[in-house]
């Protein structure tokens, strides 16, 4: 199997990487082929625990090769200070991680134009505030976009940015209205020199990765794709405009990296045993019973607070009509259900099997949040269990009333469950 993906099949936060981590010693490659700095997750190496947001997931493994695709879009800071925390903890990863010289800069006005239109009013969609999206709009926009092998020409990147900054400062002086004094404006020399300071570090790292990709496919290595954010956060199939600005499908993985979806033979779904979300965007299942209610307990067992942002995470209750689409949509091969631990406890859980929409009973996923806002879930309710599961190895070992809900997900997914875990380290899993 030259190609395998690990798709989130909700708004994200499935624990992907522990399954990314669980597949490490089976390929040669990790690559991330979308997002930026907004894709936090935690993985532990040398009994030290690292947080991240941009370094692949597989970083860690001194026996796979870390590729960052040209898909994403890359805060040069960000990535080497995450570099530098990995050194500090023992993992060198100078001879395995690459960036695409094609990937997208994201620079300082970005952050500013969207905290200038986060704070706006109307229209805030409940971004991480990392410059992310402006910067895939000026990508797409092309005028405006820098990408990395630029930044390794100085007179190159010194005239763009003499070009872009002017710019960038008027188009912020109409966004800041009342917020003028707060403005920051930016000076493109002073630009170029800090960020040709960072070009120094990251020259090691930058390669022509769809090359490289290619090359290693050829060579019958094997390659197991990431993708940052949930498949409900995608920018075409996703809960619009309460998306992220790229393609966290499957779909993203030809564009996002140079591999053709030829190569693709494997898709891993990944789901929470229950549903969380961050940000703004319609969630028919969530939670909102109070500060003792269940969903601030779901929050507080399962640690639902971003690692990015550390904002509180939106908990609610198992969408199977939502995972059902997404599923369809990533073409999954299997599931695997994470945080299923969190769970125990509760006397009984809800699964939303299908939605009413002014009376009108539905089953699948409607086609934009303005019918998904006005959506109320219909739900079906399976006993819980009262033990203590996150040293359970196997299906077996399992309450009855945990494999009945196991057993439900599937079945209302369409798909077999293939891992089970029981808790965040790695051995706290079960292969089904």
């Amino acid at each position: 199997m030259p190609g395998t993906c690990v798709v989130g099949l909700q708004w994200g936060d499935e624990a992907k990487g522990k399954i990314v981590d669980l597949l490490g010693d089976q390929f040669d490659y990790v690559v991330r082929y979308n997002g930026g700095a907004n894709a936090g997750h935690t993985v532990v190496a040398n009994g030290k625990t690292f947080k991240l947001s941009l370094l692949p997931t597989g970083v860690i493994r001194p026996n796979v090769f870390s590729v960052i695709g040209n898909g994403v879009v890359v805060y040069p800071p960000r990535f080497l200070e995450e570099v530098d925390q990995l050194a500090k903890g023992g993992v060198d990863v100078s001879g395995s991680l690459v960036m695409s010289d094609h990937a997208h800069v994201i620079f300082p006005y970005h952050m500013e134009e969207e905290r200038l239109l986060e704070n706006g009013g109307e229209g805030k969609i409940g971004t991480t505030g990392r410059g992310i999206g402006p910067c895939y709009q000026d990508k797409v926009g092309r005028r405006f976009g820098i990408r990395v092998g630029e930044l390794l020409r100085p007179d190159h990147l010194r005239e763009r940015l003499r070009f872009v900054v002017p710019y960038k400062n008027r188009l912020m002086q109409a966004f800041a209205s009342g917020e003028i004094e707060t403005l920051k404006i930016f000076e493109p020399w002073a630009l170029a020199d800090e960020y040709l300071r960072y070009a120094e570090r990251i020259k090691p790292f930058v390669k022509d990765t769809s090359k490289l990709l290619l090359d290693a496919l050829a060579a019958g290595k094997r390659l197991v794709f990431e993708a940052a954010q949930g498949s409900l956060l995608d920018v075409d199939h996703g809960t619009y405009p309460y998306v992220t600005s790229s393609s966290s499908l499957p779909s993203g993985i030809w564009s996002g990296s140079g591999v053709p979806a030829k190569f693709l033979t494997r898709i891993i779904g990944v789901v929470k045993a229950y549903t969380t979300r961050v940000g703004q965007g319609p969630f028919p299942t969530e939670l909102n019973d109070g500060p003792e209610g269940t969903g601030e307990r779901i929050r507080r067992v399962g640690r639902e607070y971003g690692t990015v942002t550390g904002r509180p995470r939106r908990v609610g209750w198992f969408d199977a009509v939502a995972v059902r689409y997404t599923a369809a949509l990533s073409g999954a091969d299997v599931i695997t259900v994470m945080l299923l631990d969190v769970l125990s406890g509760l006397p009984e859980l809800k699964i939303c099997t299908a939605y009413d929409l002014n009376g009108d009973r539905r089953t699948h996923f409607p086609s934009d949040a303005y019918q998904l806002e006005r959506c109320k879930p219909v739900y079906e309710t399976l006993p819980g269990w009262k033990e203590d599961i996150t040293t359970k190895r196997k299906l077996a070992e399992l309450p009855t009333a945990a494999r009945r809900y196991i057993d439900r997900i599937s079945e209302l997914v369409g798909l077999k469950v293939s891992v089970v875990s029981v808790g965040p380290d790695r051995e706290q899993t079960i292969l089904v």
